[in-house]
């Protein structure tokens, strides 16, 4: 839609008469009837029209009319040269011609720069561009000719739909129902979920609540399954706001979730293996975009009362502010080393779970929600959002019919993550003698010992405590991805077998946790070969497009496909050998080069500086002192926080600033955070030290590093 466009739209909406929805006192017809008025109008201003680009322009969207035209009095031109062998028509035809590929290259250049920059924190989407650009087709989901159901072809895509529908609605119950289950599961929550006296309400909403989080909301253009993107949504969100604000606070008040926010559209995508067998396409459903604002709403007030209660264990880093993958990964990482220094051996047993978010049992859900204090309207509401919800399948313009989902959190909410993690919460109670992390439905626990035997038994033990909580809630244990790992300074001669039902867990010697390679003796020489593969393989992309993107373009490539490997995790990995690290401080100075399009041997100081990039070994020193930063400042997890302790003396001197150094007596441990970041924190100026925000803090040490790079 061109601007004039939109701006149409957004009148008509801001001009629309809303008392119908008013009137209403059932929350469903006054939700349908907002709905009905909604397509309506957009319908008015943005008619479906079916229409077929010719084939010359069909993939050359940045082909104006202007440009077509051009391009046809360049064919004119040439059919005249040709007819006249002339000199003059050669020289009016080369002339036209070469002027046109100028500006033909310019436009295509700020075609791509353009949506590259519409898409610069949305990976997918920049793939997507990417793919077009190099013409890349074996990315894209072509489903086959038919499908596989039980040893029966299935050719017809109506037919198919359905049978995904099927597929898709059933895998929860399928699992959840194989599952042997003791009858004392609702005792186990007793006693393990402390009751809550304090109970949640739902305070009242505001139009400018709505507003700020639609704004904040990415510009998506997929549609939901009323044919809504989010872009529409956010044209004309203060044309909406006012019956928005009426149907959602008419919802918390009544405890009721609208019907027609609850129906999914799925589209099965893709993972691997055989394309025609069911099994091997995952869902992705595609919500009610007026769903997503609602379930915000309530997350951020669900949120408060989580932090304000402390209700959440330690020991959780998925789903919450000021938590990460990479606290995660430090918090795993810190105990290994420490046990490492103490001539330990480390047993951590890396679970893997078969869809943990489609087997959430609704009834053990609520009784765990009551025990926090989420009850009352605010649970009856969580119920009803949970209760009644129906999908349909889509592929291309086929559509299955509606099934209803009978368990599980909603794929694709808002809310269906942080309910999941309320309902795995109390597993962390299960043992008090292995500690554990949890991101999501990524659970890792371990435990330490000199004695390795002693430890298996005990690892052992503790596993089927927790075999057996997941059974009693409904989890189903993946024994076959389950993994264990023995680490320590040196590996173990005798075989150990960990057994638990009966089944064999096997031992490995690397393994991805959380998207970052461990090894059992923590070298870091796995994940460093891991990232400088997916390295080479992204600045091989890079240098087959740089002749149709400009350098800003270009920089927002880098951004996306080279510096996330880079930079992810880091300040655990990054602090350990230089001569181990680099290879990958010379793929990144490659990649620059590939950006500003330099010569092979070009100094990189200078594009650094105008890129406003870091070199690698200051991007990890980087990385550290902003996690130390967040130490020194009490905003980390308390898990982790307890890591870090103020230098001990009474007086305020140059050094009251810095933090404690502790003894250490391995490598290992020297390469952690705690250690060598304290190390780098009690160097950097006092200046810095004082800065009173983090962002104040980020900008004074890029400054330092460019300081640096003009000096040098």
């Amino acid at each position: 839609m061109n601007e004039h466009a939109v701006r149409r739209l957004k009148e008509d909406f801001m001009g629309q008469n809303w008392e119908p929805v008013y009137r209403e006192d059932d929350l469903d017809k006054a939700y349908e009837k907002f709905l009905n008025i909604f397509k309506t109008v957009y319908d008015r201003n943005c008619p479906r029209m079916r229409y077929k680009n010719k084939k010359n322009y069909s993939e050359r969207p940045w082909m104006s009319k202007g440009l077509q035209n051009a391009c046809k009095k360049k064919n004119v031109l040439y059919k005249q040269f040709i007819k006249d062998r002339s000199k003059k028509a050669e020289e009016k035809y080369k002339t036209y011609k070469n002027k046109l590929t100028e500006i033909l290259r310019r436009c295509k250049k700020l075609y791509y720069s353009k949506i590259l920059e519409d898409n610069k924190n949305n990976i997918r989407g920049t793939w997507n561009i990417l793919n077009k650009l190099i013409r890349n087709s074996s990315r894209r989901c072509n489903y086959p000719q038919y499908f596989m159901d039980n040893d029966t072809q299935v050719n017809k895509l109506e037919d198919v739909v359905e049978k995904f529908n099927r597929f898709f609605v059933n895998v929860g119950p399928s699992l959840a129902g194989g599952i042997c289950t003791d009858d004392t599961s609702v005792t186990i929550n007793n006693n393990t979920i402390e009751r809550n006296m304090s109970s949640m309400f739902l305070k009242p909403i505001a139009e400018e609540e709505i507003i700020e989080i639609v704004n904040k909301c990415g510009n998506k253009t997929s549609s939901d399954s009323d044919g809504i993107t989010m872009t529409t949504v956010k044209w004309v969100i203060e044309g909406i706001c006012k019956p928005l604000t009426h149907i959602f606070n008419m919802s918390f008040r009544l405890g009721q979730f609208p019907n027609n926010m609850k129906i999914a559209k799925v589209i099965p995508l893709y993972k691997s293996g055989d394309k025609h067998n069911l099994t091997n396409y995952r869902p992705i459903s595609l919500l009610s975009q007026f769903s997503k604002i609602l379930e915000k709403l309530f997350n951020n007030r669900l949120d408060t009362f989580i932090d304000k209660h402390n209700i959440l264990s330690d020991c959780q880093y998925g789903f919450r502010s000021k938590r990460s993958t990479s606290l995660a990964i430090t918090d795993l990482m810190e105990d290994i080393t420490s046990a490492m220094d103490e001539k330990k051996y480390t047993m951590g047993i890396f679970i893997d779970l078969k869809k943990a978010f489609d087997t959430v049992n609704h009834e053990l859900l609520m009784d765990k929600l009551d025990k926090y204090g989420i009850r009352g309207m605010v649970g009856k509401w969580i119920r009803s959002y949970l209760t009644q919800r129906r999908q349909f399948v889509r592929l291309g313009e086929y559509q299955s019919s509606e099934l209803n989902i009978v368990c599980g959190v909603p794929q694709g909410s808002v809310l269906g993550p942080k309910l999941f993690i309320l309902y795995i919460n109390d597993i962390c109670k299960v043992s008090e003698t292995v500690k554990m992390v949890l991101f999501a439905d990524d659970t890792t626990i371990w435990a330490s010992d000199e004695n390795l035997q002693q430890l298996s038994v005990r690892v052992s033990e503790e596993f089927g405590k927790i075999k057996k909580w997941c059974d009693n809630n409904l989890l189903s244990l993946n024994l076959e991805k389950t993994k264990y790992m023995v680490f320590g300074n040196r590996r173990p001669h005798n075989e150990l077998q960990l057994r638990i039902g009966g089944a064999n867990i096997e031992r490995v010697y690397e393994i991805k946790f959380l998207g970052v390679m461990v090894d059992d003796r923590l070298s870091w020489k796995s994940h460093i070969r891991h990232v400088r593969n997916k390295m080479a393989k992204n600045i091989s992309i890079l240098a087959r497009v740089r002749h149709m993107l400009d350098v800003k373009a270009l920089r927002i490539l880098y951004c996306s496909l080279i510096l996330p490997y880079l930079e992810y995790g880091v300040e655990n990995w990054g602090n350990t050998y230089r001569s181990s690290l680099q290879p990958l401080y010379i793929l990144q100075k490659r990649a620059i080069r590939v950006v500003h399009k330099m010569g092979y041997r070009d100094h990189t100081n200078v594009v650094f500086i105008r890129s406003k990039l870091l070199k690698f070994f200051d991007l990890v020193e980087y990385k550290t002192a902003v996690f130390m930063y967040k130490a020194r400042n009490n905003l980390l997890p308390g898990g982790i926080q307890k890591l870090f302790g103020e230098r001990e003396g009474g007086y305020n001197l140059r050094g009251h600033l810095n933090l404690k150094v502790h003894a250490i007596r391995t490598t290992k441990k020297r390469f952690c955070i705690s250690i060598s970041g304290v190390k780098l924190w009690n160097n950097l100026t006092v200046d810095m030290k004082n800065s009173t925000r983090i962002k104040e803090f980020k900008y004074k040490y890029k400054c330092m590093c460019y300081t640096r790079y003009m000096q040098e």
